[in-house]
Protein backbone atom coordinates (compact mmCIF):
# COMPACT_ATOMS: atom_id res chain seq x y z
CA UNK A 1 0.00 0.00 0.00
CA UNK A 2 1.09 3.38 -0.75
CA UNK A 3 2.24 5.82 2.22
CA UNK A 4 -0.30 8.73 2.98
CA UNK A 5 1.13 12.25 1.66
CA UNK A 6 1.96 14.07 4.27
CA UNK A 7 -0.90 16.66 4.34
CA UNK A 8 -3.21 13.30 4.65
CA UNK A 9 -1.59 12.03 7.66
CA UNK A 10 -1.80 15.98 9.13
CA UNK A 11 -6.21 16.12 8.71
CA UNK A 12 -6.35 12.31 9.77
CA UNK A 13 -3.91 13.37 13.02
CA UNK A 14 -6.59 16.28 13.34
CA UNK A 15 -9.58 14.21 13.00
CA UNK A 16 -8.18 11.72 15.74
CA UNK A 17 -7.39 14.21 18.04
CA UNK A 18 -10.79 16.15 17.80
CA UNK A 19 -12.44 12.80 18.02
CA UNK A 20 -10.24 11.70 21.28
CA UNK A 21 -11.14 15.07 22.96
CA UNK A 22 -14.37 15.06 22.33
CA UNK A 23 -15.24 11.46 23.64
CA UNK A 24 -13.46 12.30 26.76
CA UNK A 25 -15.86 15.58 26.70
CA UNK A 26 -18.96 13.20 26.14
CA UNK A 27 -17.92 10.78 29.44
CA UNK A 28 -17.08 13.94 31.85
CA UNK A 29 -20.06 15.65 30.85
CA UNK A 30 -22.76 12.14 30.49
CA UNK A 31 -24.23 12.66 34.33
CA UNK A 32 -24.56 16.79 34.58
CA UNK A 33 -25.92 16.95 31.03
CA UNK A 34 -27.06 13.97 28.52
CA UNK A 35 -28.23 16.31 26.24
CA UNK A 36 -24.15 17.83 25.72
CA UNK A 37 -22.70 14.29 26.14
CA UNK A 38 -24.72 13.63 23.08
CA UNK A 39 -23.48 16.55 20.85
CA UNK A 40 -19.83 15.12 22.02
CA UNK A 41 -20.73 11.87 20.57
CA UNK A 42 -22.18 13.17 17.76
CA UNK A 43 -18.47 14.97 17.25
CA UNK A 44 -16.88 11.24 17.83
CA UNK A 45 -19.20 9.88 15.09
CA UNK A 46 -18.33 12.41 12.44
CA UNK A 47 -14.61 12.24 13.26
CA UNK A 48 -14.77 8.86 12.73
CA UNK A 49 -16.21 8.57 9.65
CA UNK A 50 -13.77 11.70 7.83
CA UNK A 51 -11.33 9.14 9.29
CA UNK A 52 -12.77 6.01 7.87
CA UNK A 53 -11.46 5.64 3.85
CA UNK A 54 -13.99 6.22 1.44
CA UNK A 55 -16.78 7.75 3.70
CA UNK A 56 -16.11 11.56 3.24
CA UNK A 57 -14.40 13.71 0.60
CA UNK A 58 -11.27 15.70 0.77
CA UNK A 59 -13.95 19.10 1.47
CA UNK A 60 -15.63 17.02 4.10
CA UNK A 61 -12.55 16.43 5.72
CA UNK A 62 -11.95 20.20 6.27
CA UNK A 63 -15.36 21.07 8.28
CA UNK A 64 -17.43 17.82 7.94
CA UNK A 65 -17.10 17.25 11.57
CA UNK A 66 -18.09 20.40 12.67
CA UNK A 67 -20.66 21.44 9.92
CA UNK A 68 -23.40 19.96 11.87
CA UNK A 69 -22.92 20.69 15.43
CA UNK A 70 -21.54 24.33 15.25
CA UNK A 71 -23.98 27.14 14.90
CA UNK A 72 -22.84 29.86 12.60
CA UNK A 73 -19.96 29.94 10.32
CA UNK A 74 -17.71 27.34 11.68
CA UNK A 75 -14.15 27.81 12.71
CA UNK A 76 -14.15 31.29 11.57
CA UNK A 77 -13.27 32.47 15.70
CA UNK A 78 -11.46 30.55 18.55
CA UNK A 79 -13.74 31.02 21.08
CA UNK A 80 -16.95 28.56 21.56
CA UNK A 81 -19.87 28.95 23.58
CA UNK A 82 -22.40 25.98 24.46
CA UNK A 83 -26.05 26.05 25.51
CA UNK A 84 -27.42 23.56 27.92
CA UNK A 85 -27.59 21.03 25.43
CA UNK A 86 -24.29 20.89 23.97
CA UNK A 87 -24.68 22.99 20.82
CA UNK A 88 -21.88 25.04 19.97
CA UNK A 89 -21.93 28.42 18.73
CA UNK A 90 -18.78 30.89 17.72
CA UNK A 91 -18.34 33.96 19.74
CA UNK A 92 -19.13 36.26 16.96
CA UNK A 93 -22.84 34.61 16.25
CA UNK A 94 -23.75 34.40 20.29
CA UNK A 95 -23.12 37.94 20.72
CA UNK A 96 -25.08 39.03 17.60
CA UNK A 97 -28.18 35.89 19.00
CA UNK A 98 -28.02 38.41 22.54
CA UNK A 99 -28.01 41.41 20.57
CA UNK A 100 -30.78 40.30 18.21
CA UNK A 101 -33.27 39.42 21.13
CA UNK A 102 -32.42 43.10 23.01
CA UNK A 103 -33.64 44.70 20.06
CA UNK A 104 -36.61 42.56 19.43
CA UNK A 105 -37.42 42.46 23.36
CA UNK A 106 -37.17 38.46 23.20
CA UNK A 107 -35.25 36.13 25.21
CA UNK A 108 -32.28 34.77 23.55
CA UNK A 109 -32.61 31.11 22.31
CA UNK A 110 -30.43 28.66 20.80
CA UNK A 111 -31.16 28.02 17.39
CA UNK A 112 -30.99 24.28 17.86
CA UNK A 113 -32.71 23.43 20.15
CA UNK A 114 -34.52 26.74 21.44
CA UNK A 115 -33.12 26.47 25.21
CA UNK A 116 -32.20 29.46 26.98
CA UNK A 117 -29.05 31.28 26.51
CA UNK A 118 -27.19 34.13 28.21
CA UNK A 119 -24.17 35.25 29.31
CA UNK A 120 -24.59 33.27 32.43
CA UNK A 121 -26.22 30.06 31.01
CA UNK A 122 -23.49 29.46 28.61
CA UNK A 123 -19.91 28.86 28.59
CA UNK A 124 -17.03 28.27 26.45
CA UNK A 125 -15.85 25.25 25.90
CA UNK A 126 -12.29 24.82 25.97
CA UNK A 127 -11.69 21.52 24.96
CA UNK A 128 -13.18 22.02 21.28
CA UNK A 129 -11.31 25.84 21.09
CA UNK A 130 -8.12 23.21 21.37
CA UNK A 131 -9.11 20.75 18.60
CA UNK A 132 -10.38 23.74 16.22
CA UNK A 133 -6.65 24.95 17.01
CA UNK A 134 -5.29 21.87 15.43
CA UNK A 135 -7.68 21.67 12.58
CA UNK A 136 -6.13 22.40 8.96
CA UNK A 137 -6.81 25.74 7.87
CA UNK A 138 -6.08 27.52 4.61
CA UNK A 139 -4.05 30.20 3.94
CA UNK A 140 -5.64 33.08 2.30
CA UNK A 141 -2.04 34.15 0.29
CA UNK A 142 -0.72 30.94 -0.22
CA UNK A 143 -4.04 29.03 -0.52
CA UNK A 144 -1.38 25.74 1.56
CA UNK A 145 -2.98 23.97 4.92
CA UNK A 146 -1.48 24.92 8.15
CA UNK A 147 -2.69 24.01 11.96
CA UNK A 148 -5.04 27.14 12.90
CA UNK A 149 -3.01 27.97 15.93
CA UNK A 150 0.15 28.58 13.40
CA UNK A 151 -2.14 30.11 10.70
CA UNK A 152 -1.70 33.64 12.24
CA UNK A 153 2.02 33.73 12.31
CA UNK A 154 2.64 32.12 9.22
CA UNK A 155 0.16 34.97 7.26
CA UNK A 156 2.44 37.68 9.05
CA UNK A 157 5.80 36.29 9.11
CA UNK A 158 6.39 33.55 6.99
CA UNK A 159 4.12 33.44 3.68
CA UNK A 160 5.70 33.97 0.38
CA UNK A 161 2.66 35.45 -1.06
CA UNK A 162 1.40 37.60 1.66
CA UNK A 163 0.70 41.20 0.67
CA UNK A 164 3.78 43.74 2.05
CA UNK A 165 4.15 47.34 1.63
CA UNK A 166 7.71 49.10 -0.27
CA UNK A 167 10.39 50.18 2.20
CA UNK A 168 9.80 53.71 0.65
CA UNK A 169 6.12 54.13 1.39
CA UNK A 170 7.39 56.97 3.84
CA UNK A 171 8.56 59.08 1.18
CA UNK A 172 5.16 58.20 -1.02
CA UNK A 173 5.34 54.86 -2.76
CA UNK A 174 1.97 52.97 -2.79
CA UNK A 175 2.84 50.03 -4.12
CA UNK A 176 1.02 46.58 -2.63
CA UNK A 177 2.08 43.13 -3.58
CA UNK A 178 3.34 39.92 -2.62
CA UNK A 179 6.01 39.39 -0.85
CA UNK A 180 7.90 37.45 -3.49
CA UNK A 181 8.03 40.60 -5.71
CA UNK A 182 8.84 42.44 -2.74
CA UNK A 183 13.13 42.79 -3.80
CA UNK A 184 12.41 43.01 -7.52
CA UNK A 185 10.05 46.15 -6.89
CA UNK A 186 12.47 47.88 -4.62
CA UNK A 187 15.29 47.47 -6.92
CA UNK A 188 13.38 49.66 -9.47
CA UNK A 189 11.23 51.53 -7.46
CA UNK A 190 11.23 55.63 -9.07
CA UNK A 191 10.85 57.14 -5.47
CA UNK A 192 14.27 56.96 -4.64
CA UNK A 193 15.48 58.51 -7.76
CA UNK A 194 12.92 61.52 -7.06
CA UNK A 195 14.27 65.22 -7.06
CA UNK A 196 13.94 66.82 -3.84
CA UNK A 197 11.12 69.40 -5.40
CA UNK A 198 8.82 66.20 -5.57
CA UNK A 199 9.39 64.58 -2.72
CA UNK A 200 8.40 67.73 -0.92
CA UNK A 201 4.93 67.53 -2.49
CA UNK A 202 4.85 64.15 -1.13
CA UNK A 203 5.67 64.80 2.28
CA UNK A 204 3.19 67.94 2.40
CA UNK A 205 0.34 65.92 1.91
CA UNK A 206 1.44 63.05 4.59
CA UNK A 207 2.01 65.92 6.94
CA UNK A 208 -1.69 67.57 6.40
CA UNK A 209 -2.70 63.96 7.36
CA UNK A 210 -0.40 63.56 10.33
CA UNK A 211 -1.58 66.87 11.26
CA UNK A 212 -5.28 66.01 11.52
CA UNK A 213 -4.69 62.81 13.15
CA UNK A 214 -2.70 64.88 15.78
CA UNK A 215 -5.24 67.64 15.98
CA UNK A 216 -7.79 65.29 17.98
CA UNK A 217 -5.13 64.38 20.79
CA UNK A 218 -3.91 68.23 21.05
CA UNK A 219 -7.16 69.23 21.88
CA UNK A 220 -7.76 66.50 24.47
CA UNK A 221 -4.54 67.74 26.02
CA UNK A 222 -6.04 71.19 25.92
CA UNK A 223 -9.38 70.24 27.56
CA UNK A 224 -7.12 68.80 30.42
CA UNK A 225 -5.44 72.46 31.80
CA UNK A 226 -8.81 73.47 32.14
CA UNK A 227 -9.97 74.62 35.26
CA UNK A 228 -13.62 72.97 35.85
CA UNK A 229 -13.01 69.12 34.71
CA UNK A 230 -15.57 66.51 35.75
CA UNK A 231 -16.01 62.76 34.71
CA UNK A 232 -18.11 59.95 36.02
CA UNK A 233 -18.95 56.06 35.18
CA UNK A 234 -22.58 55.98 33.45
CA UNK A 235 -24.67 53.22 32.98
CA UNK A 236 -27.22 53.27 29.98
CA UNK A 237 -30.36 50.61 30.53
CA UNK A 238 -32.75 49.56 28.37
CA UNK A 239 -36.32 50.79 28.05
CA UNK A 240 -38.77 50.68 25.74
CA UNK A 241 -41.56 53.19 23.96
CA UNK A 242 -44.82 53.44 24.59
CA UNK A 243 -45.32 53.04 20.70
CA UNK A 244 -47.64 50.90 19.53
CA UNK A 245 -44.44 48.75 17.70
CA UNK A 246 -42.05 49.77 20.81
CA UNK A 247 -38.28 50.91 19.95
CA UNK A 248 -35.59 50.03 22.29
CA UNK A 249 -33.84 53.37 23.67
CA UNK A 250 -31.56 53.53 26.55
CA UNK A 251 -31.12 56.24 29.60
CA UNK A 252 -28.96 56.74 32.26
CA UNK A 253 -30.03 57.40 35.45
CA UNK A 254 -29.54 61.30 37.01
CA UNK A 255 -25.91 62.14 37.38
CA UNK A 256 -24.29 64.87 39.37
CA UNK A 257 -20.88 66.40 37.39
CA UNK A 258 -19.43 70.33 37.74
CA UNK A 259 -22.41 70.49 39.98
CA UNK A 260 -25.18 69.83 37.51
CA UNK A 261 -27.92 67.09 37.28
CA UNK A 262 -27.89 65.53 34.08
CA UNK A 263 -29.08 62.62 31.71
CA UNK A 264 -27.87 60.92 29.29
CA UNK A 265 -30.23 59.14 26.20
CA UNK A 266 -29.31 56.59 23.67
CA UNK A 267 -30.76 54.88 20.49
CA UNK A 268 -29.82 52.69 18.16
CA UNK A 269 -29.92 52.93 14.52
CA UNK A 270 -31.13 56.57 14.77
CA UNK A 271 -34.86 54.50 16.37
CA UNK A 272 -35.31 52.35 13.07
CA UNK A 273 -38.41 51.34 13.13
CA UNK A 274 -36.96 47.31 12.66
CA UNK A 275 -32.59 47.71 13.53
CA UNK A 276 -32.93 43.86 14.27
CA UNK A 277 -33.49 43.12 9.98
CA UNK A 278 -30.01 45.46 9.71
CA UNK A 279 -26.62 44.04 9.59
CA UNK A 280 -24.92 47.67 10.41
CA UNK A 281 -25.93 48.78 13.82
CA UNK A 282 -24.99 52.02 15.33
CA UNK A 283 -25.62 53.96 18.37
CA UNK A 284 -26.08 57.70 19.02
CA UNK A 285 -26.73 59.78 22.10
CA UNK A 286 -27.69 62.89 23.83
CA UNK A 287 -26.91 64.79 26.42
CA UNK A 288 -29.48 66.74 28.86
CA UNK A 289 -29.05 69.27 31.47
CA UNK A 290 -31.85 68.86 34.43
CA UNK A 291 -30.60 71.40 36.21
CA UNK A 292 -31.08 75.12 36.05
CA UNK A 293 -28.58 77.73 35.29
CA UNK A 294 -28.54 81.42 35.63
CA UNK A 295 -26.18 81.83 32.70
CA UNK A 296 -25.39 79.84 29.49
CA UNK A 297 -23.42 76.68 30.35
CA UNK A 298 -20.46 76.08 27.52
CA UNK A 299 -19.40 72.65 27.58
CA UNK A 300 -17.00 70.22 25.80
CA UNK A 301 -17.75 66.80 25.97
CA UNK A 302 -16.87 63.08 25.14
CA UNK A 303 -17.78 59.18 25.56
CA UNK A 304 -14.77 56.69 25.93
CA UNK A 305 -15.31 52.87 27.14
CA UNK A 306 -16.06 51.78 30.78
CA UNK A 307 -12.61 50.50 32.83
CA UNK A 308 -14.55 46.96 32.87
CA UNK A 309 -15.45 46.99 29.33
CA UNK A 310 -13.43 45.54 26.06
CA UNK A 311 -15.39 47.84 23.40
CA UNK A 312 -13.76 49.78 21.30
CA UNK A 313 -14.29 53.60 20.96
CA UNK A 314 -13.07 56.13 19.18
CA UNK A 315 -12.21 59.63 21.12
CA UNK A 316 -14.54 62.72 19.69
CA UNK A 317 -15.18 65.77 21.44
CA UNK A 318 -18.68 67.74 21.00
CA UNK A 319 -19.49 70.57 21.87
CA UNK A 320 -22.72 72.51 23.24
CA UNK A 321 -23.79 75.29 25.33
CA UNK A 322 -26.53 74.73 27.57
CA UNK A 323 -29.12 77.04 28.62
CA UNK A 324 -33.09 76.89 30.15
CA UNK A 325 -34.68 77.15 26.97
CA UNK A 326 -31.83 74.82 25.02
CA UNK A 327 -30.63 72.41 27.39
CA UNK A 328 -30.30 69.12 25.70
CA UNK A 329 -28.02 68.24 22.40
CA UNK A 330 -29.05 66.49 19.23
CA UNK A 331 -28.16 62.88 19.06
CA UNK A 332 -24.03 62.38 18.32
CA UNK A 333 -22.93 59.34 17.17
CA UNK A 334 -20.79 57.14 19.31
CA UNK A 335 -18.10 56.62 17.48
CA UNK A 336 -17.94 53.17 17.60
CA UNK A 337 -15.65 50.95 15.36
CA UNK A 338 -17.85 48.65 14.10
CA UNK A 339 -20.96 46.90 13.88
CA UNK A 340 -19.28 43.94 15.91
CA UNK A 341 -18.38 46.53 18.87
CA UNK A 342 -21.74 47.59 19.04
CA UNK A 343 -23.23 44.13 19.05
CA UNK A 344 -21.00 43.57 22.01
CA UNK A 345 -22.87 46.86 23.93
CA UNK A 346 -26.26 45.94 22.92
CA UNK A 347 -25.85 42.06 24.29
CA UNK A 348 -24.77 43.49 27.68
CA UNK A 349 -27.72 44.04 29.99
CA UNK A 350 -26.67 47.20 30.92
CA UNK A 351 -24.11 49.25 28.86
CA UNK A 352 -21.07 51.25 30.71
CA UNK A 353 -19.25 53.88 29.62
CA UNK A 354 -17.46 56.95 31.26
CA UNK A 355 -18.36 60.69 30.51
CA UNK A 356 -16.23 63.31 30.36
CA UNK A 357 -17.28 67.13 30.57
CA UNK A 358 -14.90 70.13 30.40
CA UNK A 359 -16.47 73.91 31.23
CA UNK A 360 -15.73 76.48 28.95
CA UNK A 361 -15.17 79.64 30.56
CA UNK A 362 -15.27 83.04 29.24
Amino acid sequence: MAPKPEAEWSTALSHLVLGVVALHAAVSTAQASRGAAAGFLLQVLAATIMLAPGLSTHEDCLAGAWVATVIGLPLLAFDFHWCTNGHLMCAGCFIHLLADARLKEEQATCPNCRCEISKSLCCRNLAVEKAVSELPSECGFCLRQFPRSLLERHQKEECQDRVTQCKYKRIGCPWHGPFHELTVHEAACAHPTKTGSELMEILDGMDQSHRKEMQLYNSIFSLLSFEKIGYTEVQFRPYRTDDFITRLYYETPRFTVLNQTWVLKARVNDSERNPNLSCKRTLSFQLLLKSKVTAPLECSFLLLKGPYDDVRISPVIYHFVFTNESNETDYVPLPIIDSVECNKLLAAKNINLRLFLFQIQK
